[in-house]
Formats: C-alpha cells, structure tokens, sequence
C-alpha cells in the first residue's frame, strides 16, 4: 500500500485546490462523416501555448481552465482542422465533428497544423497504424493483414516465411497480448499461419506497445497489441467489399437510429474448396479447405452521459483431407461495454467479455479413429476510471478481475477404434489486478507517466498436485503421490507489483529524448516446441512447479523531426532481462501429459538491442524505413551445459523499407523490402549408422548454434480508383500486388536426410543400391513469386 499511497501523492503534486474562477470543458471527437468516436485526437489552446490534452479510447476529452475567452483548436491526422472561440465562464460540453481533408497536397507542402507527437508525446516504443495506410501496400495473395505489416516495424519479427506470429524485442510469440475490442484474441492466425483473424475493413484503430506499457495493460512479458473495431455510420447506410484471389469480402454498417445508435457487420471466408471442387481428380475435390471471419458491433447512445456497445468476433479455419484427417481451428470472443460521465472529469469503462479459442483434430483410419478436441476460455469483468483533474494532470486507475479455463485434451475413439477415452485434467485459475497511473506534467519541457500495477494469480480446483521426491529431477518414475483439491479451492498463490514509469524532455521544438521502465508479469504461456506458433500449441498456467514470468525493460530514445515535421527520425536502445523462462528437455512430451513439469526447465533470459526510424508521413511520398540490431539469449541450468545460448527467434539484424506514391489522385504505387538475419537453429554436427542408413547427430551442447539463410524479400503493389461518375455513391478501385517479386527462395525449414545421387542412372524405380545414397540437406521453400489482384467497392 506505500507504493499506492506514493502514485497517489505524486499525482496530486500539481493538483491545486480550484477555485470558482475554473472551469471544466469536455466533450466527444467525433469523424464528420460517419459519426464513430476519434481516438487520440488533439485539443490545444492558443493563448496557453504547451496546454492541451488528447481524446481517450473512447473519444472523450476533457480540459479544467480559469474563466476567460479561450481559442480551441481540435486537429486529427488526414482531416481538416476545427478551431472554436469560446467565453469559459462555466462547465461547458462540446462535442466537435471532423471532417476529412479534401485537398491533396503537393509534395512540397507541409501541413501546418501537423501535431508532433513523435517529439512532443511521452509514449515511446509505441507504434500506431492507419488502417488506409495499411490496405495501399503489398499484400500476400492480396490479402491485407495488420499482422504482417506491425512486422515491417523495427523491434518486431516473424518466425519465418508468412507466418503471422510476433516476436518483440526478444520475446516469445505467447509473449504478445492481442486484444480485439478489449478481449484477448489467443491465437491470430488462419492457414496455419499465413495469415491474420484481423479483417481490415472491420478495424479503427491499431495500437502495439513494444515498451513503456501503460499500467492498465498487463499479463504479457513482450507487447500490447490492441485493436479497436469501427462502431458502424450513424448517419447513413453504407457497403464496402473486394472479390481478391483467395477470397472475398463484405462489410455493412448503418444508423439503427440516426446520430444515436449504429451498427457494423464485416465478413470474410477463402473459397479454395470450391476450386478444389472443380478438379477431375476425386482425391482432391473432396478435400475442404477454407477459412471465415465475422465481426459484428452495434452501439447505443442512451444520454449524453451514457452510451453501450456490444461487439464480437466470430472466426474459424477448416481443413478435411480425403475424409480421413480433418483440423479445424478458431476464436470466438465477445465485448460489452458501458462508457458512463459522471461529471465533466470522471470517466468510467465497465466492460465484461468473453473469449474461447479451441482446436479440434479427427482421424479416420479404421481402428486407429479417434477424435481430438481442447478449449480455453477466458471470463472477465473490468472498470476502468479517467479523471481528468487539470490540463497538467490525467489520473487512470482500475482494476479486473478474469477466470481462466484450460481444457487441453479430450480424445473420443471412432467406432471399432483401438483407443480408449482419454482426457487431461482440466485446470482454473483466477487472475486480478488493480492499477493507478498518472500523465504529469511538470513544464512545458518535462512530462512523465508513472504508474503502479498489483498483479494476483491463484489456481483454483477442482484439480490435482502431483508430489515428487525431494532433491532429484521431477519425472514420471519420481512420482510418488498427488493431492486433490475441491472446486474453487485455492491450490497455489502468485502476486506482485508491476512499476511503471516513462519520461519525456523537449530538448527544442525538433527534438526530444524519451525514457521508460515497465516491469510486467505472465502468469500463462505456451508449450510448444515450434517457432511458429501452430493452432494446437497448448496454454498452460503458471503452478505450484511452474512459476510466472517476470521482465524488466529500460528503454531509451532520442527523437526529431526535419523539414517542419516533414521527417520523422528516432533510435531507441533498450535492454530487458527476464526471468522464470521456461524450455523443454530434448523430446518432450507436451500435448498428451498430465504432468508437463516433468518437461520443462526454466531459467533466465536476456535481450538487448538498438532500433532506427526514419518516416515520411506527409507528401505524396510516404512511408518509413527501419533497421533493427538485436540479440536474444537464454540460459536454462540442463541445457546447453548451463550456458548461454540463442533463442529460436534470435535475428541479429532485421531491415525493412516500406514506400508508397501517389502517382495521381487515382493511382498509388507501393513497395516494401526486408531483410533479416536467418533464424536460430540447431544443424547437425555429425552423423551415424543405423541398418545401413545415416541418422544425424545433433550436440546438446550446441542449442541453436546455428543459423538458416537470410532471408530478403521485394513485394510490389498498386491501387487504381475507377473513373466514378459524378453525383454516383459507388466508389470502385482495383488493387494489383505481387509477392516476392524477385522470386527469392527463402528457406522454410531444412532436413538433413539421405538424397539419392544423381550422376548414377538405373534401370528401374528403385532407388538403387546404398551406395547411390549420400547425406545431405533439403531446402524446403513456400513461396516463389506470387500475383494476386483484388476488386473492391464501397457506396
């Protein structure tokens, strides 16, 4: 309690008592043409230069100010900017309307109302995207992902060829929590990865947080991933979609009750079944393959005061082979939400969700028929409180409450199968926080964030505790007994603080410095052996054999703009070390065990690196380039003999350079280039003779000493609007890309296996005799060069 008690205090510092001379004036940002709340839109004043504030989540702004005649300005990035004249003289709501910027500007043209936030804001480590921005650049298959392009950002890195997993700044890919309106999205990706849950023409607002993580967020060691769905027109009707080369699209939205409800429906499903279906050849028109997405959000405006939004996501991936394997795989979660004022400075969010994600395999082979399925699910309930105490003084606290339910295995034999009925032991847990933090400003050079979050975790039964003997490693021939324990039963207890702290210093109007601290812990993570992060990964909670994770992060940048905020430049060095970082022995058994402790060891980690931007966002020129130097180690007692060695995910340089023209109001050219370091692995070190074949031999000593290929990569795309007829509602374009456009084999994954020897000829189809067989290794790469085009429409 000290250290709440100390928030409390530092909070208050420049909190003076008001008087009757001030006053309060709030309200909503709102877009002019659809009428959804604008996050982080900017509220300055001109007679008190350095004074202003920004919209929340939720578009709310609100501003505490002596009595006087006060010029407002009210500016969003991409619209026109609104300035008010207003005689203060008591509590005054205002809600403002923004419209789009019409004018298109030369490149030589700056705009002057350009807030500088890179510079002026104390948030660092911190990206956000524009979703437009997000639908004009390459894409594989033509398909736009959010995911992929976050991994175009500096500090951020994939598992390989497009797999839509996250690796930020050294952090595992569980690492990452994803939020879909608030509610944890758990695994992200369709087609085994290849692409993201996240349907653009759904989305609002993207925001990652790679460090200096608020205090409301918490339970990831690594980022903050949140997403924002549009809450739907409520002005007027409207419908958009795209007929792409692997699947279409369509999205509606539309007033429930004009300017006080609305409502938003987006989907998307892949049609390569129904091509499949088209083949001469049975065995593959019976195969099903596909994948569909559903986003759905409606909200209500009761009052100026009160306002409730229900929203959902509803997706699912379907694989069937020749009727004898079938995977399917999805995420479904749901959001409700009450924003209520109950005066002009005290905001509250209560929200409950839901969130499930589950995954199912069946085989159909006779007597070795059975059937796979898993769960977790995840309940919540959360308030979240603003209070806007002056200009110079922004307090947040909360505090939420979740249970965890993990049902990792339940196996159904078929008819007449060998298998019996198996099933792991379901676990719950129950996880808590409560959080305070503050945006202080002390002058107008100096601003800091500091905040402080208490963390509980605490498995509850029914469940059971396996016993071992003491003082030899934990296996299934040191079982000596379990404990069981009733529902709702506390088995076992976690807690901490979470401190959070960030700082800016304006140099001068071009230039700032930036630093953070966050300390975060992780009470569930994955055990998986894989990289890339597969849909039967298996949760699993923190335990009495299985402590949390816990990291530390300092992080410290410099900032700057040129040419009148034209250009944005930044490097941030940061350094984290993590602890309770868990690992599997050599061929562990992780999804079929009970007692997966007899798997796993544990110990520390490190990850330290220097990340360089430099961004155009103004201009018919746009985009960014960033280059990321980095190391990530583990050491784990019983691997590697003890010593440091590479994570999977270890790249020591990663490049990216992401450009987009507007060549004409009609026609956008875009290209993105990488670069990256190949990935950490294990190669072997020799080989041995088992009946006459080569088996490789790999050194326990040299944990992922090795490194596959680099790997580069050119994508290319272009944007063409339709000539549309005046005074017509329909609004066509066409979008062209081509993935890989020099067609680079890069290395998916490589084996090490006997390869017949091609100089010697035979006189049939068998292999020949041994001697025709060498060692060597094969290269297995996904993807050559790739078109793909995509029709949309919007009216």
């Amino acid at each position: 309690m000290k250290y709440l008690y100390t928030i409390i205090i530092c909070s208050l510092i420049s909190f003076q008592s008001l008087s009757q001379s001030q006053h309060t004036i709030s309200g909503y940002v709102r877009d002019g043409s659809s009428g959804e709340e604008m996050i982080g839109a900017t509220v300055t004043i001109n007679e008190l230069p350095g004074t202003g504030t920004v919209s929340n989540a939720y578009g709310y702004y609100s501003l505490t100010l002596p009595s006087g005649n006060y010029t407002l300005k009210y500016n969003y990035i991409g619209y026109e900017t609104i300035t008010k004249e207003i005689d203060l003289k008591s509590n005054m709501k205002l809600d403002i309307s923004l419209a789009e910027e019409q004018l298109h500007l030369e490149e030589i043209v700056v705009q002057s109302e350009k807030p500088e936030d890179n510079v002026t804001d104390v948030k660092m480590s911190r990206e956000k995207l524009q979703v437009e921005k997000i639908k004009a650049l390459p894409a594989l298959f033509g398909e736009v992902d959010l995911i992929k392009t976050l991994q175009l950002l500096p500090g951020i890195q994939s598992a390989g060829e497009g797999t839509t997993g996250l690796f930020v700044r050294g952090g595992s890919s569980d690492q990452n929590l994803m939020l879909l309106d608030e509610a944890t999205v758990y695994n992200a990706s369709h087609f085994l990865g290849f692409f993201s849950v996240f349907n653009a023409d759904a989305i609002k607002n993207v925001e990652i947080y790679k460090g200096g993580i608020p205090a409301r967020f918490g339970g990831r060691l690594s980022s903050i991933l949140d997403i924002q769905m549009k809450e739907g027109n409520n002005k007027k009707f409207a419908m958009s979609g795209g007929i792409g080369s692997v699947s279409s699209r369509l999205t509606v939205e539309g007033p429930i009750v004009k300017d006080k409800s609305s409502f938003i429906i987006s989907g998307r499903r892949t049609y390569a079944d129904l091509f499949l279906r088209l083949s001469p050849n049975e065995d593959v028109n019976s195969n099903i393959l596909y994948f569909y997405d559903l986003n759905a959000k409606a909200n209500y405006r009761i009052d100026d005061k009160n306002r409730v939004f229900v929203s959902g996501y509803f997706g699912r991936d379907v694989f069937d082979f020749d009727d004898t394997f079938g995977l399917d795989w999805g995420n479904a979660t749901v959001t409700t939400r009450w924003n209520h004022l109950f005066n002009d400075r005290l905001f509250l969010n209560t929200t409950v969700l839901f969130s499930n994600f589950g995954y199912g395999f069946d085989i159909d082979d006779g007597v070795q028929s059975f059937e796979w399925k898993s769960n977790l699910q995840e309940y919540s309930a959360k308030l979240d409180f603003t209070y806007f105490i002056n200009p110079n003084n922004t307090l947040s606290f909360g505090v939420n409450s979740i249970l965890h339910r993990f049902e990792p295995a339940t196996i159904t034999p078929g008819d007449n199968s060998i298998f019996i009925d198996f099933a792991l032991d379901n676990r719950y847990a129950l996880e808590h926080a409560l959080y305070i933090g503050n945006d202080h400003k002390i002058n107008e050079k100096l601003l800091i964030q500091y905040g402080l979050r208490y963390s509980i975790f605490e498995n509850i039964g029914p469940g059971k505790v396996f016993l071992y003997e003491e003082g030899v490693p934990r296996s299934d021939e040191t079982l000596i007994d379990s404990i069981r324990y009733d529902r709702l039963e506390r088995i076992n207890l976690y807690h901490g603080l979470e401190p959070r702290f960030a700082a800016r210093y304006i140099l001068n109007r071009q230039s700032s410095v930036k630093a953070s601290y966050n300390r975060m812990r992780q009470y569930i993570q994955v055990a998986s052996n894989s990289t890339a992060g597969l849909p039967i990964d298996r949760w699993i909670p923190a335990d009495n054999y299985i402590e949390p994770l816990i990291g530390d992060q300092v992080a410290l940048g410099y900032f700057r703009n040129f040419k009148d905020n034209t250009f944005e430049a930044s490097v941030e060095v940061y350094y984290k070390w993590m602890d309770n970082l868990i690992d599997f022995k050599p061929a562990a058994e992780i999804l079929l065990n009970n007692n997966i402790e007899t798997e796993i060891l544990s110990g520390k980690g490190w990850a330290y690196g220097a990340e360089f931007t430099v961004k155009k966002n103004v201009g018919k020129t746009t985009g960014w380039f960033g280059y990321t130097i980095a190391k990530t180690e583990r050491q784990i007692d019983g691997i590697n003999d003890g010593k440091k060695y590479n994570a999977k995910y270890d790249r020591t340089h990663d490049i990216s350079l992401v450009v987009s023209h507007e060549m004409s109001p009609r026609l956008t050219l875009s290209a993105n280039w990488v670069y990256a370091t190949g990935q950490a692995v294990s190669f072997p070190v020799g080989r041995y003779n088992v009946d006459g074949r080569s088996i490789p031999y790999y050194d326990d000593l040299r944990r992922n000493a090795d490194r596959m290929p680099s790997y580069h990569r050119l994508d290319l795309s272009a944007n063409l609007k339709a000539k549309n007829k005046k005074n017509k509602r329909l609004q066509r374009s066409w979008s062209f890309s081509i993935y890989n456009a020099y067609a680079r084999k890069n290395a998916f994954s490589i084996t090490f296996e006997d390869i017949v020897n091609e100089d010697v000829n035979y006189d049939s189809d068998e292999d020949g005799p041994e001697t025709s067989r060498r060692p060597g290794s094969v290269k297995l790469y996904l993807f050559s060069l790739i078109p793909s085009v995509t029709y949309n429409f919007k009216f």
